[in-house]
């Protein structure tokens, strides 16, 4: 098993060492060293040769990231021994390939170890690695390209968002296999800021290079807020106005019911009505509980990819001229949402955190018997308030959100018409 990883690491770094700008841009011609930036990455070679051949590089690099690290995980998933049983190097197989990869165009070894920025392939290693934080990082890069026009501070807030997503989202991140892939995402994001060193200082002078206002891109971020806009706009009143209502109404009516049906017995902890709870309706909330409680991250996440990208979008549009207020008050506002989704979802983890010691208070009221019952009271009551409180609070910031968002889909009829901004600058430096 050794030697697949020293075969792979190998294979990886000459893989990654292929200089796919270069080699393009001598195609057509061209030293991409002497023009832009001299950076062989896509984004000198879509400005000196072309947007088409920029894309190329990038879909090469991309695929020089992510085909080794691919090939190792299914080498890795060939073998016949239990993973649980698997020497840690090998483990880390995929890993090892990928920053071999990414070492191989940051530094490559045909041209004299002058690469790139490590971006696009980079992207392609986390996507076979994470796919999902590298998912949140895409979105993250285009939201910042369609806010600011750089791709620079585009890529170094994707690799930070990478980072944070990894670790939030990967339940196993830092266990003895997920710590390898986290260890990973800190190595390569650490790589890419300091390959992007010049460009940071650049981005404190002012003078960094913007992406130019096409037409093409114009009208892109106009569709792209207008779906996200709607995608946001939609997910959220039907969960909140018609998922929520139906479910719970149907729940409780269904405990309240009598007979009950086959498929919803009522059970025996659950017979207890009276003046402070009603045992079979408690029964129906469980169960409509258990069925929604499941939908909240999938939830929280599409609000805070579609939240992200209508910012990102809006505020790019704060920088038309002449000045238009819609725009910068419908910016405005869909950040407040935005946060208050973010918000939303901390308070959401709250509810859950009282969901456990509401159920308990309230099982054993429900199985206590006359003496004990009275005793246990109090604290029933009082989790159960607890936890509604905070399920108020919940609500009202899914409302408000709604609120929000449904006013900025009435500014939708009112999007920019002209590319005209206040920053017309191009300098040559490459993001």
């Amino acid at each position: 098993m050794e030697a697949w990883v020293i075969i792979m690491v190998l294979l990886g770094y000459l893989i990654g060492s292929l200089p796919f700008g270069y080699l393009i841009g001598r195609w057509r011609g061209v030293d991409i060293f002497q023009h832009g930036s001299g950076n062989i990455g896509a984004t000198n070679v879509g400005r000196v040769l072309g947007k088409r051949y920029g894309i190329l590089v990038f879909v090469l690099d991309f695929a020089k990231g992510a085909i080794p690290v691919a090939l190792a995980l299914w080498i890795q998933q060939k073998q016949d021994v239990p993973r649980a049983d698997l020497p840690l190097l090998f483990k880390g197989l995929g890993v090892w390939t990928g920053l071999a990869a990414f070492l191989g165009h940051l530094y490559p070894i045909f041209i004299r170890f002058r690469g790139g920025k490590g971006v696009a392939t980079g992207a392609g290693i986390v996507c076979v690695l994470v796919p999902i934080p590298a998912l949140g990082a895409l979105i993250t890069w285009l939201a910042v390209v369609m806010a600011s026009r750089y791709v620079s501070l585009a890529s170094l807030s994707a690799v930070i968002a990478l980072l944070v997503l990894q670790v939030a989202l990967t339940r196993r991140a830092m266990d003895e296999t997920g710590l390898i892939n986290t260890s990973f995402c800190f190595v390569a994001a650490a790589l890419v800021w300091y390959r992007h060193r010049g460009n940071i200082v650049r981005l404190f002078h002012g003078n960094e290079n913007r992406l130019p206002e096409t037409p093409a891109m114009f009208q892109l971020g106009k569709t792209i807020h207008v779906l996200a806009l709607g995608y946001w706009f939609g997910s959220t009143a039907f969960f909140v106005l018609i998922v929520g209502v139906s479910l719970f109404d149907t729940f409780k009516t269904i405990g309240a019911a009598s007979p009950r049906p086959d498929w919803f017995p009522l059970a025996e902890n659950f017979r207890k009505p009276n003046a402070h709870i009603d045992g079979p309706v408690e029964q129906g909330s469980r169960a409509f509980g258990a069925a929604v409680t499941p939908l909240f991250p999938w939830f929280f996440l599409l609000q805070g990819i579609c939240g992200f990208l209508a910012v990102g979008t809006s505020l790019g549009w704060t920088r038309t001229q002449p000045p238009a207020k819609v725009h910068r008050f419908r910016a405005y506002m869909l950040l407040v949402a935005l946060i208050l989704v973010l918000i939303g979802w901390a308070v959401a983890q709250k509810v859950e955190e009282l969901r456990l010691p509401r159920n308990q208070a309230t099982d054993a009221y429900l199985t206590a018997g006359p003496t004990q019952a009275e005793a246990l009271l109090p604290i029933m009551e009082s989790a159960r308030a607890e936890f509604g409180r905070w399920h108020l609070y919940s609500l009202g910031l899914s409302f408000l959100t709604l609120l929000l968002v449904t006013a900025a889909m009435s500014l939708a009829a009112r999007l920019p018409e002209n590319l005209t901004t206040k920053d017309t600058k191009n300098t040559k430096n490459d993001p």
